[in-house]
């Protein structure tokens, strides 16, 4: 009886249990891998509610109410935004430290770590503006004279012609912007924080309101020039009408006392 001879592997047969071995080896790794970054992401996001939710509890939940809903001494905040939040915390506004007509900006309280927890957790109670990129706010390559323009249409009324403030009625006031985070100043213009009316893109675009906030970045600037000499504030025609009442009245009235008294005197002599 003949040998059987030895059968012969095809050339190609290692190459194959190569690649099944590195196929098995990548199917384990897949289930034994840490997750994947959206999910490490979702993670981050779901620590991020709950410690905001803790810091929500101690510090706004007796205004507000434990779930956001508002209660009669704080305005339900679900659907608010993280924009809301990181715009109210972020400038000292909240938490309130006493009831009034208008909450003022004071001295922040929480890190921005903290503020990112708070508007994580309000954000998961409804959906609402986000905190804009710095590019969304940034007045790199803006319009400045649109900006102007945009401005003097929807904000002098309250905030004069250069973003100086002014007076409101009942003890409310429109703050002045000199000096302010452009991030704040856009996302005030998303949320319309207290009296102030909201700018959705929908009525003021991304790249309107990009334009505004390089509009006062501009006529605030150290580097401004004033070509018209004194600016008297920049608070536009009412301080320059109450400049010349007060001035130019009172200097025709000393006018007028001078020459009524010259003319007493060459009388009596």
């Amino acid at each position: 009886m003949k040998k059987l001879s030895a059968r012969r592997r095809h050339p190609l047969a290692a190459v194959v249990v190569l690649l099944l071995a590195l196929a098995c080896t990548g199917g384990l790794y897949a289930v034994f891998a840490p997750a994947d970054k959206a999910q490490a992401d979702t993670t981050a996001q779901s620590l991020a509610i709950d410690e905001g939710k803790k810091l929500f509890a101690v510090g706004c939940a007796s205004c507000h109410g434990t779930g956001g809903q508002g209660t009669s001494d704080g305005p339900s905040l679900v659907g608010v935004g993280a924009a809301a939040v990181d715009f109210q915390v972020g400038t000292g506004r909240m938490p309130a430290q006493q009831p009034g007509a208008q909450v003022p900006k004071k001295k922040v309280v929480y890190s921005q770590a903290e503020i990112d927890q708070l508007a994580a957790f309000i954000s998961s109670l409804g959906a609402g503006p986000s905190v804009p990129t710095e590019r969304q706010y940034s007045p790199d390559d803006a319009d400045i004279a649109k900006g102007g323009e945009l401005f003097r249409t929807n904000c002098t009324q309250c905030h004069n012609f250069t973003g100086k403030g002014g007076a409101l009625t009942h003890g409310k006031f429109a703050p002045d912007l000199e000096g302010v985070d452009p991030k704040h100043i856009y996302e005030a213009m998303q949320t319309g924080p207290q009296n102030m009316p909201s700018f959705p893109d929908t009525i003021l675009s991304e790249q309107n309101k990009k334009d505004i906030i390089a509009y006062l970045d501009a006529v605030n600037s150290d580097d401004t020039e004033s070509p018209g000499g004194l600016e008297l504030g920049g608070l536009g025609p009412v301080s320059e009408g109450l400049f010349s009442w007060v001035f130019g009245l009172g200097a025709l009235i000393a006018v007028a006392v001078w020459v009524a008294a010259r003319t007493a005197k060459a009388k009596k002599s």
